[in-house]
């Protein structure tokens, strides 16, 4: 059996055994979608720009895949601290297939994750607009995690212990989250602002996500897909690369 199934398989496994994780993980989405959504609708439609719930559940769902995958490097320091790292790179497997296994297994995690957002935002009122580009929908989540997963086990790759972790990714998530237009359109904005939201690779993402559920875009969907998929493909390379060198 494959090493890169058998790893991917295990972060299913230990992803479905932490229910109260899943319950918990719920609760900022939903947080978003009902204060931001509810509280900000009248506004944003006065300004002339629609349902706010609409627009803004795209965001959330790019969210939460951004926070469960790049997190993901956190698993692999709990693998470092108590052993299981160190059983596993001694398996005579090239370690990119150990890191593959990993990363993958992380990216299936968030897209769960980000489904089940998915149904939390129907319940609340959001409804897709192209039913028909949904699963185009999918694949920009499938980016989104590759990409972000790939990120946090590079991260987790050149950390030894917890608080660097969560440090390094508090100092990184939030901006990334905030700078990338999940919360306010990206039209308007001002030119320094613009240009930082334009190098955050969320922003493709949500846009993406934007155009093909509720059909409204700034970059472009096949800029968006060019723009993820050149990301994600770099940074599986750098964190194939550090996790080569990585010392248990």
């Amino acid at each position: 059996m494959s090493v890169i199934y058998i790893l991917w398989l295990r972060e299913l496994r230990r992803y479905v055994r932490s229910r109260a994780q899943i319950v918990a993980s719920l609760g900022q989405p939903l947080l978003y979608l009902v204060v931001l959504g509810f509280g900000m609708g009248p506004v944003f439609q006065k300004a002339g720009q629609g349902n706010y719930l609409q627009f803004v559940a795209p965001g959330v769902m790019g969210m939460t895949v951004l926070f469960s995958s790049v997190f993901s490097g956190m698993g692999l320091l709990w693998d470092r601290q108590f052993g299981f790292l160190k059983e596993t790179l001694v398996a005579p497997v090239p370690r990119i297939q150990i890191m593959l296994g990993r990363t993958l297994g992380a990216a299936t995690v968030a897209v769960v994750q980000g489904l089940l957002v998915v149904v939390v935002c129907v319940i609340v009122g959001f409804r897709a607009v192209h039913l028909q580009t949904v699963p185009l929908a999918l694949l920009f989540m499938a980016l989104i995690a590759c990409l972000f997963s790939a990120l946090g086990t590079a991260i987790g790759s050149t950390l030894q212990n917890m608080q660097g972790f969560q440090l390094i990714m508090s100092f990184l998530v939030m901006p990334i989250f905030f700078l990338s237009g999940a919360l306010y359109p990206l039209n308007g904005l001002p030119k320094a602002l613009s240009v930082l939201t334009s190098l955050d690779p969320l922003t493709y993402g949500v846009d993406g996500l934007r155009a093909t559920l509720i059909g409204r875009q700034h970059f472009g969907v096949v800029t968006d897909g060019l723009v993820l998929a050149v990301v994600a493909a770099l940074l599986l390379a750098i964190g194939s690369r550090l996790f080569s060198k990585i010392q248990v």
